[in-house]
């Protein structure tokens, strides 16, 4: 297969003008200051839909001829890819079908349905729309939107890699998350083949949720392969198998694949949220988990695509609270005591005493395997951090207590 030209994806930005916004950049001082180099992160966050899928979707469905646009679209998703084909096929005029899961989130739905797709709901998990899809495109004949293997759909997403190199032409590494891979795929297509015009390089860097990491064996393999994965809160990357078409540009061009684990990423959305103000979804805050975590090292200005913010608000806060207790600013701890007066107090005292402040407090004397003379106290707890954490721990040690962190 040869590669996406650099005049398809300059075709493929005009088709998106007007149509999607160009979303801005902004340097992250936190992330500059960890990697010793600038880092500037690219918001597609903020694009329209939420989400870099725009970009693919118009692109694909803009190609389509007025028979098959007359025919409809369909495509099965659980989110990004869900609101993306909507917008293009109400932007052009086209019928949409999204077969979407029972669960997806409703924030989500309501996205789906207000730009005009008819959402058909069946199924624990996306495999069951995946299939519903392919059945309704056979039955029907309209035109199923695959949401990263076509090669429309990976010019299209490229457009964001000519933003990132137009607005920094000094970029020396560019960070984004891989799922099946129509993103990364397209913007190292692009960026590489603008820099080559210039006589340039520019490292580009994928980054999986250890949960779901398909690329590395694959990459290593020489060919995609289907991987076991577990649960990630990063949903939007969580593909058991690389596309075939993405697979090809990206064991050409994309120079590292790292991973990161789902403390790192929930550790980087808090970061986004409390220092840039900026709310991302788990799928987009991969890049900067990883440059957190220091599995990226730079020399010259970095570039962290935010691929994404469409994140549930029942899943942010949980993220919220896991991100505060990855980075040792909360912890729940069990402290058996004796069942007579004056132990909470004392508890209390000590917590106070080195600047803790207690959020929830649970005392029972009931089950837990308790003896008929004890109780148990579990208390939650805000701390400044991972040093400040062990010395609350220690004090209460010190003081005479056991306390046994069973929320980490």
């Amino acid at each position: 297969m040869s590669l996406p030209t650099l005049a398809d994806f300059e075709d493929a930005a005009r088709t998106l003008t007007g149509l999607i916004t160009r979303t801005p950049m902004d340097e992250s001082q936190v992330l500059s200051e960890i990697v010793g180099a600038p880092v500037i992160l690219k918001m597609e966050n903020l694009q329209r839909t939420g989400s870099f899928k725009i970009r693919g979707a118009i692109n694909r469905l803009s190609r389509l001829t007025e028979e098959e646009r007359a025919r409809g679209v369909v495509a099965a998703s659980a989110g990004n890819h869900a609101q993306g084909v909507a917008l293009a096929a109400q932007r052009l005029g086209i019928p949409a079908t999204i077969f979407m899961p029972l669960g997806v989130p409703v924030p989500k739905l309501l996205a789906t349905r207000g730009y005009g797709a008819e959402v058909i709901l069946e199924g624990d998990t996306v495999e069951t729309p995946l299939r519903l899809a392919a059945e309704f495109a056979e039955r029907t004949g309209a035109v199923l939107i695959h949401p990263f293997d076509h090669r429309d759909i990976i010019i299209g997403q490229g457009t964001l890699g000519l933003e990132v190199y137009d607005d920094l032409p000094a970029v020396d590494t560019v960070v984004l998350g891989i799922g099946g891979g129509g993103l990364t795929a397209g913007v190292a297509a692009a960026i590489k083949a603008r820099a080559a015009a210039e006589g340039r390089t520019v490292r580009i860097i994928g980054v999986q949720a250890a949960n779901s990491a398909a690329y590395p064996a694959s990459l290593a393999a020489g060919v995609p392969l289907e991987v076991a994965t577990t649960p990630t809160i990063a949903d939007g990357i969580a593909v058991a198998r690389p596309g075939d078409v993405p697979f090809e540009i990206i064991r050409e061009l994309v120079d590292e694949v790292v991973t990161v684990d789902e403390n790192d990423i929930a550790r980087a959305i808090l970061m986004l949220l409390e220092r840039a103000k900026l709310v991302v979804e788990p799928a987009g805050a991969v890049g900067v988990a990883a440059l957190m975590t220091g599995k990226i090292s730079a020399s010259g200005p970095v570039v962290s695509v935010l691929s994404g913010g469409n994140i549930d608000p029942l899943l942010l806060q949980r993220v919220i609270s896991n991100g505060l207790s990855a980075a040792g600013r909360y912890m729940t701890m069990r402290i058996p005591l004796p069942d007579r007066p004056g132990q909470l107090v004392q508890v209390s005292e000590v917590i106070a005493r080195v600047g803790a402040n207690v959020t929830e407090v649970l005392h029972t004397r009931h089950g837990q395997g308790l003896q008929i003379s004890q109780v148990i106290l579990q208390v939650s707890v805000e701390t400044r951090g991972v040093e400040h954490r062990a010395e609350v721990i220690a004090a209460l040690e010190a003081a005479g207590f056991a306390p046994v962190v069973v929320a980490d």
